[in-house]
Order: C-alpha cells, then structure tokens, then sequence
C-alpha cells in the first residue's frame, strides 16, 4: 500500500509539476515591460549627423605586448582620425608593465598615434608615475608601442625617494647590454635636491 502511494504521488508530481513551471512563465511574460525601440537610442537625430560627419569613437582602449615582452594599455575619453594621419584623443591614460614587475603609468590631456601604430605621443601636460616611487611631469612624452621605451620631449621635474629631481629628459627603457632589466634614466642635465626621508 506504500509502493501505492508512493507511485499515485509521483504520477501526481509529474502533472502539477510542468504546469507549475508554465504558470510561472506566462506570468513573466505577461509582467515583464513592452521594449520602446525610440527609447532604446541613446542619441538625438543632430548628433547622429554629427558623428556622420565627424567619426569618433568613445571611451577606447589600445592593448598589446611589445617585442621583449612588456604590456601596454593606452585609454581614452575619445578618439577620432587626426588631421594628417594617424589617431588622435583625448584624457589619455596609459600603463607600461614590464616582465620584471615593474609598471609605469602615464596621464595626459591628449594624444596623437602615428600613421604606422608604433608610437603614441602624450602631451599637453602629461604626469608619470612609476612603481619605484618616482612622481614626474613633462610636456610631452613619447611612449614606443613595438617595444619598451617611454622617453620624455623635454624637460622632467618632480620627486622621487632621493628628493626633487629636475632633469632635461627622463625614458623608462630596457638596460643596455641587459636584456630583461629595465631602468629609468634621467639625463640633460640633472639636478637633485636630496631631501631624507625621516625614520
């Protein structure tokens, strides 16, 4: 009589079950919004024409690994196609990690990439900060994109763990004669304010 009961609850399961499962599925349905397709563009008729005749793209991100191994990332509020050739943005944020851990990050108002997709250019005030502790800035920087190499287009100032630093140029590059060893340089002439740090 068990084996019966048994069997006449799960006949019972079986049907209750599945029309369970269905009622809840037409009730989503009938629950869930009607899609406005109007709504769903998030752009008015001027600034479709505008994009039409000015292309840009929003919010984009170059990545990529150079030839001895470092990663870089480059971001940007925008990007459009520049006057002459190559890309040019804006807000720029770049990061440069090399394979021996060590990173340096990049923050700039603008920037332009060459026509061939080797090179970024950083300026209008561009901030560099390194995981040695170094904080400098400089009006333009040039970061390689085939291989390791961030070098600065004039003057660098700012501070490190000696003390300020002021230097006609400064690059982020591998050691030569050194594979897999990457240093920052300072050079131009380089004046160091050594301020100790207290204990």
């Amino acid at each position: 009589m068990a084996r019966d009961a048994h069997s006449r609850l799960v006949g019972w399961l079986k049907v209750i079950l599945p029309l369970s499962a269905l009622a809840i599925l037409s009730t989503l349905f009938l629950v869930a919004r009607t899609v406005d397709p109007d709504a769903a563009i998030p752009y008015s008729d001027v600034e479709i024409a505008e994009r039409l005749r000015e292309p840009r793209m929003t919010a984009p991100t170059l990545a990529g690994v150079t030839r001895d191994g470092a990663t870089i990332t480059v971001t940007a509020a925008e990007a459009r196609p520049a006057e002459e050739a190559g890309t040019s943005a804006s807000s720029v944020r770049a990061r440069l990690e090399t394979p021996d851990g060590a990173h340096t990050a990049l923050s700039a108002g603008q920037a332009q990439v060459d026509a061939d997709g080797t090179t970024v250019t950083l300026d209008a005030g561009v901030l560099v900060s390194n995981s040695a502790g170094y904080e400098m800035k400089t009006t333009a920087m040039r970061l390689r994109l085939d291989t390791t190499e961030a070098r600065s287009d004039g003057p660098v100032e700012g501070f490190g763990p000696p003390g300020r630093i002021e230097a006609g140029g400064m690059a982020v590059t591998e050691a030569p004669g050194a594979p897999g060893q990457y240093v920052l340089v300072f050079n131009g002439g380089v004046r160091l304010i050594y301020q100790p740090r207290n204990p």
